[in-house]
């Protein structure tokens, strides 16, 4: 367990401004160490400690803005931006946050009877690269962020590890996708959070009983603190901050909300063309087909950006007889290449792999034994291999441009898989170590295959993507992140949902995970695999993927009949799903949001942390057990349900029982939903007329903003009206006569 020993850190006191500028200030600190801070914008401030002598790889896209800095008192400086106010105090240095004159959060105030704070306010490890910062919780208030964690969403009460890991499942505190941005909404007096800007570990303990239950303290490896803190009145602020700060989401083309179906692999490409024939004739809406893993290339020297010779004599004939069925094409890769490859060499003689201490090219060697392999024995091991050093300006550009022949070939979009594995000592092009690099590698590693795709794809295809698994803060500039390799049984399943909400809490707002779950003893029962796809359908993206088939049919006729239904359902739910990642695109909210996020002052549903909102008009309940039932917590209000089309009043808990063929799904009062045609790939949705059908449930909300082709405003009476073309249905749910509709 780790012990975190105060008396190894160097208690920082501040005894003198440097002086002031337009953005903040800087001070001298009793530890010789530099503290600057700044403001960039209203509720949101940097506190740093220490040199800056190290890369940031521009993880911060933000620029400091103007402050009003005063001395109120002796040894106290205030920092001013709009509604919010960030204090400073030096012996021993501390801070509070406050935004419309209410403290929302403040340094430590755990005092162990000897007179000092339980952990240092602001510490630095006398020997050097460590920094620890501590404030303080009061009870009951929780926290919620800090990627894509897979166990309960508030972290209250956990030691967590911000440190991005092949984590081999869902089932433990490994992560693929780490952030070191917790938030809170606090105690009613303005929702806080907290980033903390460094590629190193990050170790939270947040109220960890070990360190002090009344305390979230933060562990910082390396050479200065850097610590972004934001207050505002609802943690949607919060997170509109962070993401202002590291790089709004980016937007994701219409073709990527529709299925994309995959499996732990396609052997031979007339294998996935079969599959791609069978999605048609069996009427099961697709628009993405992945040649994941092996499928494409020689296990010996993958990767390598070359087909496999025996299997894709003519990939560009292969992959259009995939694409003939109106299916869209994903294939694989990785950043590392393959000691038997001749690209090896190549990369190696322009030192374009990162290098050992002796400076040759490092050799990473996959364990094989088949405990710890990272395919178990299950798949082909992978090749000992090279891995490719994005810190060299030359190397990305290469790595960069190397896709070109593919997407000439016919493919669509990559995914970018692993990204992990980056080894301590080994050294980059731009002087940092491993230890250093390995947080931030997925960023960058993503980052180049994202422009990647941005160079060599058709505009008129949508804006890029990539479908990545690791992630580190900044990465929701580059989406999609898909949620790993899941186990496949239920508690697989309601893992995978909360790692979805927590990362969406943390600034990235779209998010899969492999319905039916990746690997396990057995494959999914029919059940099972038609509830994963349910929850699936209300995600941002939904993918079938695991070792074995995955394709509907496999589960029997009538599972097929029911993800038949609900894929139908996606596919008119696009629009909605659209004004979604336009919000996304705008402030950072996710498509799931978690309760504590849609609801933030609730305390009936806070704990119900697999149930979500998608956007504001749907609350959506998983069933994650077998047999059909789960507890739907219905915040305040009225809803709506789906099923039945019964109103149920807000603020109580149903036991809510559903067959196979039905899913918990409510609509709130006062909110419509748009609903677009069923077809068969998003290619069959008129760009001129996607809607087909508004659903309103009850009397709509007076300014309800509009969804395209409908909107609502209020007559001369103040009354609510419903205008929508003629060519969209309205229906109402509840008394209709309380809802006049009117053609636009």
């Amino acid at each position: 367990m780790l012990q975190l020993d105060p008396t190894d850190y160097l208690r920082l006191d501040v005894p003198h401004s440097l002086g002031a500028t337009a953005a903040g200030a800087a001070f001298a600190t009793s530890s010789g160490d530099i503290l600057d801070v700044e403001c960039f914008g209203e509720g949101a401030f940097r506190v740093r400690l220490g040199p800056n002598t190290r890369p940031d790889y521009g993880i911060v896209v933000a620029h400091a803005g103007e402050c009003q800095v005063a001395q109120r008192l002796p040894g106290a400086w205030t920092f001013e931006a709009g509604d919010s106010l960030l204090e400073i105090s030096g012996s021993p240095l501390r801070v509070s946050l406050a935004w419309k004159n209410h403290v929302a959060l403040r340094s430590i105030t755990d005092e162990h009877f000897r007179g000092r704070t339980r952990l240092p306010t602001f510490g630095r490890l006398r020997q050097g690269g460590l920094w620890s910062a501590a404030f303080a919780l009061a009870s009951g208030e929780p926290v919620y962020g800090l990627g894509e964690k897979f166990g309960p969403l508030d972290k209250r009460g956990q030691l967590i590890h911000s440190q991005v890991e092949d984590a081999l499942g869902v089932n433990t505190g490994l992560a693929y996708k780490n952030t070191p941005f917790a938030w809170s909404p606090g105690t009613g007096k303005g929702a806080w959070g907290a980033f903390v800007h460094t590629p190193g570990m990050v170790t939270h303990g947040v109220g960890h009983p070990d360190w002090s239950h009344r305390s979230y303290a933060v562990m910082v490896e390396d050479e200065a603190l850097d610590l972004f803190l934001f207050v505002g009145d609802t943690p949607a602020a919060i997170i509109d901050r962070y993401t202002h700060l590291t790089g709004r989401p980016a937007p994701v083309p219409r073709w990527s909300l529709g299925l994309w179906v995959s499996r732990a692999y396609y052997p031979t490409p007339e294998d996935a063309i079969a599959v791609a024939a069978k999605l048609r004739e069996r009427k099961i809406p697709a628009d993405v087909l992945t040649l994941d893993g092996r499928a494409a290339w020689d296990v010996d020297t993958r990767f390598d950006f070359s087909w496999d010779e025996k299997r894709f004599p003519d990939p560009a004939a292969a992959l259009a007889k995939i694409k003939a069925h109106d299916l869209r094409v994903c294939v694989w890769e990785y950043p590392y290449v393959s000691v038997d490859s001749p690209l090896f060499q190549e990369l190696a003689s322009q030192q374009y792999l990162l290098l050992t201490q002796n400076g040759d090219p490092y050799v990473f060697a996959w364990d094989i034994s088949p405990e710890t392999t990272p395919f178990g024995g299950v798949l082909t091991p992978l090749p000992e291999s090279g891995i490719v050093d994005f810190t060299n300006p030359d190397a990305y550009a290469w790595w960069r441009d190397a896709h070109q022949p593919l997407f000439e070939d016919g493919v669509d979009v990559i995914k970018s898989d692993f990204g992990e594995q980056i080894p301590e000592d080994a050294v980059a092009f731009n002087g940092d170590d491993g230890r250093r690099l390995h947080n931030v590698y997925p960023l960058l590693y993503n980052r180049c295959v994202f422009e990647a795709t941005a160079r060599f794809k058709a505009p008129a295809d949508g804006p890029p993507l990539v479908w990545s698994r690791a992630g580190w803060a900044g990465s929701q500039r580059y989406p999609v992140g898909w949620g790993g390799d899941p186990q496949s049984d239920w508690e697989g399943l309601a893992a995978s949902i909360r790692g979805g909400l927590s990362l969406g809490m943390s600034g990235n707002p779209y998010h899969s995970s492999d319905i039916g779950g990746f690997y396990g003893s057995a494959q999914p029962t029919p059940e099972l695999y038609v509830r994963w796809l349910q929850a699936a359908v209300f995600s941002s993206h939904m993918r079938l993927h695991g070792l074995g088939d995955r394709e509907p049919w496999i589960f029997g006729a009538e599972a097929e009949g029911v993800v038949r239904k609900w894929l139908a359902m996606r596919y008119r739910l696009i629009p909605y799903l659209e004004t979604l990642v336009e919000e996304a695109v705008q402030s950072g909210m996710p498509v799931m949001r978690a309760m504590p996020l849609a609801f933030p002052d609730n305390r009936l549903v806070r704990g119900f942390e697999t149930q979500f909102m998608c956007g504001d008009a749907l609350l959506v309940a998983p069933i994650v057990r077998e047999g059909g039932q789960v507890d739907v917590a219905l915040p305040p209000g009225a809803w709506y349900d789906l099923n039945t089309r019964a109103r149920y009043a807000g603020s109580q808990v149903l036991r809510y029982a559903a067959r196979l063929d039905q899913f918990p799904v409510f609509g709130r009062e006062g909110h419509a939903l748009p609903l677009g045609r069923a077809v068969q790939h998003t290619g069959h949705i008129s760009p001129d007329n996607p809607l087909e059908l508004l659903w309103l449930f009850g009397k709509p909300a007076c300014g309800l903003e509009g969804y395209r082709q409908a909107r609502i405003e209020i007559d001369r009476n103040g009354a609510c009206i419903v205008k929508a073309m003629l060519t969209v249905d309205v229906q109402v749910f509840g008394d209709a006569s309380a809802v006049t509709i009117l053609p636009l």
